[in-house]
């Protein structure tokens, strides 16, 4: 009887494990409603990112720092002096166009993560975002398809139902509406 219970917790478990995962992440059946806003924000949407020594959770991405509308699943926080430079946040603001990557590669999830503004090139700024693989297809923001897309580097980026359910909460919005988005790799 025992050994009949144990099996059935662990998927038990797994499944609450994955679930919760998928949930941090937005991956929920309903769209998440997001929070529009306008401040100063890190966009990290195309954002090449590097490893941290000493870290395996998480990787520094080169964002671009914008004030504007943005939108995220917390709500806008301005710019914050920190001991370590001026903090910002990463949003997301609609994309034009993405390709689609099915394989097992790390990316990197950005949403509402912090970074600081770079004191020699106030326009950059670096995030400390979640690395992340095995969610399902994942795209990569470009205007530019090539085989290598999918293949090099960490890239900040979010699974297809992230980005569709991004889409659909900016429906809403008065002041960021989403763009029409061409998937480049059907």
């Amino acid at each position: 009887m025992k050994a009949a219970i144990f099996p059935r917790l662990a998927r038990v478990l797994c499944l609450a494990l994955a679930c919760g995962l998928t949930l941090a992440l937005g991956g929920t059946s309903q769209a998440q409603q997001l929070k529009v806003c306008k401040s100063t924000f890190a966009l990290c949407t195309i954002a090449a990112c590097d490893p941290i020594p000493g870290n395996d959770k998480q990787v520094a991405c080169h964002c671009t720092v914008n004030t504007s509308y943005s939108a995220g699943a917390e709500p806008c926080s301005g710019v914050k002096q920190t001991a370590e430079g001026q903090e910002i946040h990463s949003r997301y603001y609609p994309v034009k166009s993405y390709a689609v990557c099915s394989n097992d590669r790390p990316w990197a999830w950005c949403l509402d993560k912090p970074c600081i503004i770079d004191k020699n090139n106030p326009e950059a700024a670096s995030c400390a975002c979640d690395v992340v693989k095995n969610l399902g297809p994942y795209v990569i923001v470009t205007s530019n398809y090539t085989p290598e897309t999918c293949t090099t580097g960490i890239i900040s980026s979010a699974t297809v139902p992230q980005i569709n359910q991004a889409t659909a909460s900016l429906t809403s919005a008065k002041v960021l509406l989403p763009f029409p988005i061409q998937v480049l790799n059907k």
